[in-house]
């Protein structure tokens, strides 16, 4: 009760918009318990509202980093020591402490190994992983959220096996009851891998959009590598090296076996895509979305770029939190939310979310970089995502600078705002989409290929610094409710009284004057990308940076040296040419180039969306910046 009064008296000398609306509502929270403030203070009868909270909070999520190599040929002392060694390259994703276990394959004199490295959201002294079934003959390792862990739990039929309060040792009890089904009961993000000791088989699974990263690759020796990023498989001499797909689930034994697709949704089909628009249905499933998210009891934030999409999740936890400290009293949600920006000096962004913080109340930190801090922090970038697409560098340079910032200030966890573009038709080039049934089979392939892109961007620019990153917009009620709508409410139609812009029916959701969730000039912003958003001087910058480093013939020899996905502008080049110095290991021609896409874009499209703009057929009319598509307020 103190610290409520206190802060309204703070808030009261105050000015500031943010404080002024968390005056309204500490006020209001203190008018509800001051009459049984005697009884809280005198008789420890907060005690049992803290023990109440302490009931909503979750198990330790294990953002993490793991390595499985199975049915290797080396000797079961050399295989720990080269798992333990290669393992060290993804250790920045886990940096809170490791786990590894060796065992050998039934009738074939092979070994196999799994280990782990674990981030602690909660709880640092217990939840290590491997992770093992009851009779410990199945080893699991897992870099996940399981946000349906308590179904889960009860589902088991004997609840004496669980060990930990972990989240995640539910995947390992329900395969051993259920087996390769286990995969399409999970609700979360995850990336996992179970070994069985007894029969040799390996079975492993990721999430249905990706994201949470994960690779696979093949040994000289025949065996078979599973790990959350590619160095290990890249320094392990891995002849060749795939992204795991998502929403797939592997079964295998003796290094042979194959990938099932186990997540099907029926709005991969655009004929399924029929739903009436529902606005409050759409809330609701965001909502529940976002709150699912907060199940752990962590030091947390908030990417707020100022755009529609992480401003929206922003809103909504503040949100969250006042309801849940008013039906459960958990002292932590009177703290004001913690957000986090980057740009450069003056960029849209940075002052885009100055001002929805001050609207919803949070605690705002908006960060300055510059055009040179950018360019040297690209070579890091590149190593950490493993990637050399070019708007997957550009946005996330700014987004790796941050991640690193907001780790040390003590965060471990961030909410963010991806998604939204691809299941809503949010990116500017959707406006030239033709009808419905082209922009629905668009956004089909958009959430196809997020963990190549997005998700891979998010992920790993986070987890570069140990920092676990969750992503409300790609649960999967929530893909369900925006895939299936039919597609006509998505389209763009200039100048009508609704639709009239880009993610229309999403603004619309959360347009609600009398009790606003976001200022509405924020609320109707034009969709800005986020490598836009910074500022347009880093895209301009690095462009301009890559045209001194590399000649003109540099750029027409790069065939000769990169024929596949080869460059086809300088920024393009040095990009590539970075990467090829951290990643040189062609893998028999099956290396880790051929994990990422190419192919032409504006805008961020497909290459087949090309096809709506006949203007888009010149190479020069090419970029990813959203600045390309001829709609845009500052367009090129």
């Amino acid at each position: 009760i103190h610290h409520i009064f206190s802060l309204a008296f703070h808030a009261a000398k105050s000015k500031r918009p943010n404080l002024v609306s968390r005056m309204k509502l500490t006020l209001a929270t203190a008018a509800l318990l001051a009459p049984h403030a005697s009884a809280f203070l005198g008789h420890g009868a907060m005690r049992p509202l803290v023990q109440e909270a302490a009931k909503t909070r979750g198990p330790a999520p294990l953002g993490c980093g793991f390595l499985a190599i199975c049915d290797s040929t080396l000797p079961k002392d050399e295989l720990r020591l080269k798992t333990l060694t290669l393992q060290r390259l993804v250790r920045h994703r886990g940096p809170d402490g490791s786990g590894i276990h060796v065992c050998e394959t039934p009738d074939t004199g092979r070994h196999s190994a799994v280990a782990h490295e674990r981030l602690a959201i909660v709880d640092p002294l217990s939840g290590n992983q491997p992770l093992f079934s009851a009779d410990r003959s199945k080893i699991c390792t897992v870099n996940g959220e399981i946000y349906n862990h308590l179904e889960l739990r009860a589902s088991v039929k004997d609840p004496s096996v669980f060990r930990t309060g972990s989240d995640c040792e539910s995947i390992v009890h329900v395969y051993d009851e259920i087996g390769v089904d286990v995969a399409s009961k999970l609700d979360g993000d995850f990336a996992f891998v179970i070994i069985d000791e007894k029969s040799g088989e390996v079975y492993a699974a990721r999430d249905p959009a990706g994201v949470n990263s994960m690779y696979m690759g093949r040994g000289v020796d025949g065996s078979l590598w599973f790990a959350s990023e590619a160095k290990p498989l890249v320094e392990g001499g891995c002849i060749s090296i795939e992204t795991f797909p998502p929403g797939h689930y592997y079964k295998g034994k003796n290094g042979h076996g194959e990938l099932v697709r186990y997540y099907n949704p029926v709005w991969r089909d655009v004929k399924a895509a029929t739903a009436p628009l529902d606005l409050g249905f759409i809330r609701d499933t965001f909502i529940k979305s976002v709150e699912k998210r907060l199940m752990a009891d962590v030091p947390y934030g908030v990417f707020l770029s100022g755009g529609l999409d992480s401003s929206l999740v922003a809103s909504v936890i503040t949100r969250v939190r006042r309801k849940r400290f008013l039906e459960r009293g958990n002292p932590s949600d009177l703290s004001p939310l913690k957000s986090f920006s980057i740009g450069l000096k003056g960029s849209p962004d940075l002052a885009a979310a100055r001002k929805v913080a001050d609207a919803i109340g949070t605690e705002h930190y908006g960060f300055e970089f510059t055009v040179q801090e950018g360019l040297d922090a690209v070579s890091d970038v590149i190593y950490h995502l493993e990637t050399y697409d070019i708007t997957t560098i550009r946005a996330g340079t700014p987004m790796f600078l941050l991640s690193r910032k907001v780790k040390a200030m003590g965060i471990k966890m961030v909410m963010s705002g991806e998604g939204a573009d691809e299941t809503l038709a949010g990116y500017l080039y959707f406006h030239k989409a033709p009808n419905g049934t082209e922009l629905h089979e668009e956004c089909v392939r958009k959430v196809d290929a997020l963990y190549t892109f997005d998700c891979l961007r998010a992920n790993k620019a986070t987890m570069a610094h140990g920092l676990e990153v969750r992503v409300p917009f790609l649960d999967k009620d929530m893909l369900d409710a925006t895939m299936l709508l039919d597609p006509e409410f998505k389209l763009r139609k200039a100048g009508e009284a609704t639709q009239f812009t880009e993610k229309w029916l999403l603004r619309a959701a959360f347009d609600e004057p009398e009790n606003p969730w976001l200022p509405s000039e924020v609320l109707w912003r034009q969709k800005e990308q986020f490598s836009d958003g910074v500022g347009y001087d880093w895209i301009d910058g690095l462009k301009a940076h890559a045209g001194k480093v590399v000649s003109d013939e540099d750029l027409a020899q790069a065939s000769i040296r990169f024929p596949y996905n080869t460059p086809s502008t300088k920024e393009g080049l040095y990009i590539r040419q970075i990467f090829h110095s951290h990643f040189p290991n062609n893998a028999y021609g099956l290396g880790i180039e051929k994990t990422v896409p190419g192919g032409p874009s504006v805008a961020c499209s497909t290459a087949k969306a090309i096809e709506w703009d006949a203007s888009w057929s010149d190479p020069t009319k090419q970029d990813q910046s959203g600045r390309f598509v001829d709609t845009h307020d500052a367009k090129v």
